[in-house]
C-alpha cells in the first residue's frame, strides 16, 4: 500500500481532500504528522481564519477516506519549544520531511520551496500547484462604479453603499440572508489570492479580526470572540484626482505649493479626506518632490515613486526613525487618530519634515481641537498652517493658524494681553475663533462680526469717555455712527469742553478723529451708590446693592473717571489689585481720596 505524508500547506489548500473525491488518491496511507495538526491547532487557537480552514480539512479527508479504503494516521512527536521558536527558519518542515524519509513515503506538499528542498535531500515528492482564483472572486460581483463599499453579515442580506461621497444610499443587494460558510469561502477566496499573486498583504491579525489590503480592496473581516457574527466589510476607492479637478482657489493652490507645510485634512467618515490626501501626495510628487505616507492599513491610491510605510514593529514611533533617515520632503499621514499618532506627526513636522495629516473631525475647528493636550498649546501653530475641511469630496473651508502675543478680544486690560492662537478664514483673512490659556484651562472662542465690531466700540467709547470726562465727570455719551458722537454734559461744564472759539473741542476732535455734538444735560445723573470696599485673595471688592447686579457702573476716584464694568453677581466689582485699576484704588485707599460709584442701566 502506498504511503502518503502530507503538510500544512497541501491540507490548507484543500489539495488532498480534491486528489481523494476525483479517486486519485486511494488504496493508500495517508500519515498526518502530529507536528502539522499541533500548528493547525495553534493558528485556530489564536483564531486565525488558516488553523480553522486546516482542521477542517483534516476533518473531510478522514470521512473520505473511510469511504475510499485509506488508512489514515497521525505519526511523530510534538514539536518542543525549541522547535517552535525555530519554526520560521524550517525546523517544523524539517520534522515533516523526515517522517517522510523514515517511511520512504512520498511527500505531498504545495509549498514550493519545500518541494525544492524535499527533491534535494532526495525525498520522493508530489508538488501540486494549488489552482487559486487571482482574478474575478466571489465578492466582486457586488461591485459597479458606483458602489463606494460592500457590507456583508452572518445571518443578514448583503447591503452595498452607492453613490458619492455625501450622496450615497444604501442599497439590499440580494434576497437572502448569508451563511457563515460563504462568508469563510470569500475569505479564503481573498486571502488565498493574496498570496499567490502578491497583490494583497495582511495589514493587521489579530484574535477575531483581520484587514487585508487586496489591490485597491480595504477587507476587513471580523468574528468571535471580536465581533458577535462573521462580517466582512469591503471598501473600494470610486475615483481618483488631481488636484486640479477640486475647486481650488489660486490663492489656496499658492499656498499648498509654496508655503504650507503642516496641512491638515479633516471631515467626517467617507467625505472623501484619504481621496485629498492622494491627490495632494501626487501634486508634490510631480512638482520632484519626496514623498512618503505612513498608513494602516497602506490603502492611499498614490503614483508608484511614492514609498508606503505602516507601523514597524506595531508603532509609528519606531518608522518615524527609519523616515527621517530617508529624508522626505513630504509625509502623507493617514489617519491620525492615536495619542501617539498626534506626537508622532508633531516630531516629524519639528523635524522639518512636510506633513499631510489626515483626521476624522465633523468641523475644521474640531480637527485643531485634537491636537490640544496631545502638544503644548504654543506649539500647535509651529505644527501646523493650514487646515482643509472636505466636506461631499470638495473642499468647503480652509483655516489659516497664526501666533500672536495680544490681549484677547473682548478684554481691555493691557496686562491681560497672553499668547493667543487666531484661527482665521483663508480666504479673507477674517478672525473666527481664538485659542489661549485662561488659568489653567484651554479657551477656544468664537469670533463673530459682532462680536469684533463690539470689542471696536467699546474700546473708541471707553477712550472718548477718558478724554470727555475731564471736563464732566458725569459726561453721558452716546456714539451715533463710526465718526460722530453726541456728548451730554452739565450747563457749567459746557464752556470749558467747548474753549474760546471753539479751539478746545476743535482740538478734541482732531485727536478723536470723530465729530462731537456738545449738549447739556435735561435729566439729572444718577446719584452716587453706597458700596462697601473688601479684599480678597489677589482681587478688590467693591459691593453695591444686590438689585444693581447686571448694570453698568462707573468708578471715580477725586472725580476723576477710573473704570467703567458691571456689577456681577451679588451686587459686587471685583478688580484685580495687580492691575492698574486696582493699584490706582488701592493708592486712592491709603491717601484717603474720594471713591465714588455711578451705577446706570
Amino acid at each position: 500500500m502506498e504511503k502518503i505524508v502530507v503538510d500544512t500547506s497541501i491540507i490548507i489548500d484543500g489539495e488532498i481532500t480534491k486528489l481523494i473525491e476525483s479517486e486519485s488518491l486511494k488504496d493508500c496511507e495517508i500519515i498526518i504528522p502530529v507536528a502539522v495538526l499541533d500548528e493547525l491547532q495553534s493558528q485556530a487557537s489564536q483564531n486565525k481564519d488558516y488553523g480553522f480552514v486546516g482542521l477542517e480539512e483534516i476533518k473531510k479527508i478522514r470521512d473520505l477516506a473511510q469511504k475510499n479504503n485509506i488508512v489514515l494516521r497521525f505519526e511523530g512527536e510534538r514539536p518542543s519549544m525549541d522547535d517552535i521558536k525555530l519554526a520560521r527558519h524550517g525546523r517544523i518542515d524539517a520534522i515533516i520531511k523526515d517522517i517522510a524519509k523514515k517511511n520512504n513515503a512520498t511527500f505531498y506538499t504545495a509549498d514550493y520551496v519545500q518541494a525544492l528542498v524535499a527533491q534535494a535531500e532526495g525525498v520522493k515528492t508530489s508538488y501540486s500547484k494549488p489552482q487559486v482564483k487571482i482574478a474575478d472572486l466571489e465578492f466582486e460581483k457586488y461591485f459597479d462604479h458606483q458602489t463606494m463599499s460592500v457590507h456583508l453579515k452572518e445571518g443578514a442580506k448583503p447591503v452595498a453603499k452607492r453613490g458619492k461621497p455625501g450622496a450615497f444610499s444604501l442599497v439590499e443587494l440580494e434576497d437572502r440572508a448569508l451563511e457563515k460558510e460563504y462568508l469563510e469561502g470569500i475569505t479564503t477566496e481573498i486571502l488565498e489570492a493574496s498570496r499567490m499573486n502578491q497583490t494583497g498583504v495582511i495589514e493587521i491579525s489579530k484574535s477575531g479580526a483581520l484587514v487585508v489590503q487586496f489591490r485597491d480592496f480595504r477587507v476587513v473581516i471580523t468574528h468571535r470572540p471580536f465581533s458577535s457574527s462573521y462580517e466582512i466589510t469591503i471598501t473600494h476607492p470610486l475615483v481618483k484626482l488631481s488636484l486640479e479637478q477640486y475647486n481650488v482657489s489660486e490663492k489656496l493652490m499658492l499656498r499648498l505649493s509654496d508655503s504650507a507645510e503642516g496641512v491638515l485634512i479633516a471631515g467626517a467618515p467617507g467625505s472623501g479626506k484619504s481621496t485629498l490626501a492622494s491627490s495632494l501626495a501626487d501634486f508634490y510628487s510631480k512638482k520632484g518632490k519626496i514623498v512618503k505616507t505612513f498608513e494602516s492599513p497602506r490603502d492611499l491610491q498614490v503614483d508608484e515613486k511614492i514609498t508606503q510605510y505602516t507601523h514597524l514593529d506595531g508603532s509609528f514611533e519606531n518608522a518615524a526613525d527609519i523616515l527621517l533617515l530617508v529624508r522626505p520632503d513630504y509625509t502623507i499621514f493617514d489617519e491620525v487618530r492615536r495619542y501617539h499618532d498626534f506626537r508622532v506627526f508633531a516630531d516629524l513636522r519639528l523635524a522639518g519634515v512636510g506633513m499631510v495629516g489626515v483626521v476624522h473631525a465633523n468641523a475644521p475647528l474640531d480637527a485643531i481641537q485634537r491636537f490640544i493636550g496631545k502638544i503644548e498649546l504654543g506649539m500647535i501653530p509651529h505644527v501646523l498652517d493650514t487646515v482643509v475641511y472636505v466636506k461631499a469630496g470638495q473642499i468647503s473651508k480652509v483655516y489659516e493658524l497664526e501666533f500672536k502675543v495680544k490681549v484677547p478680544t473682548g478684554m481691555t486690560e493691557q496686562d491681560l494681553a497672553r499668547p493667543v492662537i487666531e484661527v482665521k478664514n483663508f480666504e479673507n483673512h477674517s478672525l473666527e475663533y481664538e485659542i489661549y490659556t485662561y488659568g489653567e484651562e484651554n479657551i477656544v472662542i468664537p469670533i463673530s462680526k459682532e462680536a469684533k465690531s463690539g470689542g471696536i466700540e467699546r474700546l473708541a467709547e471707553s477712550k472718548i469717555k477718558d478724554v470727555i470726562r475731564r471736563f464732566d465727570s458725569n459726561a453721558e455719551i452716546e456714539i451715533l455712527s463710526n465718526n460722530s458722537i453726541r456728548v451730554k454734559v452739565d450747563k457749567n461744564s459746557i464752556p470749558s469742553l467747548i474753549g474760546r472759539g471753539g479751539s478746545t473741542i476743535n482740538e478734541l476732535e482732531k485727536n478723536l478723529g470723530v465729530h462731537i455734538d456738545v449738549e447739556p444735560k435735561t435729566e439729572i445723573s444718577e446719584n452716587d451708590e453706597w458700596f462697601e470696599m473688601s479684599e480678597s485673595g489677589n482681587n478688590v471688592i467693591l459691593e453695591v446693592d444686590e438689585n444693581k447686579s447686571g448694570m453698568s457702573a462707573d468708578v471715580y476716584v477725586k472725580d476723576r473717571h477710573l473704570i467703567s464694568t458691571r456689577v456681577g453677581k451679588r451686587g459686587r466689582i471685583i478688580i484685580a489689585k495687580r492691575s492698574s485699576v486696582g493699584k490706582r484704588i488701592i493708592s486712592a485707599i491709603m491717601s484717603k481720596d474720594d471713591i465714588k460709584i455711578v451705577t446706570r442701566d
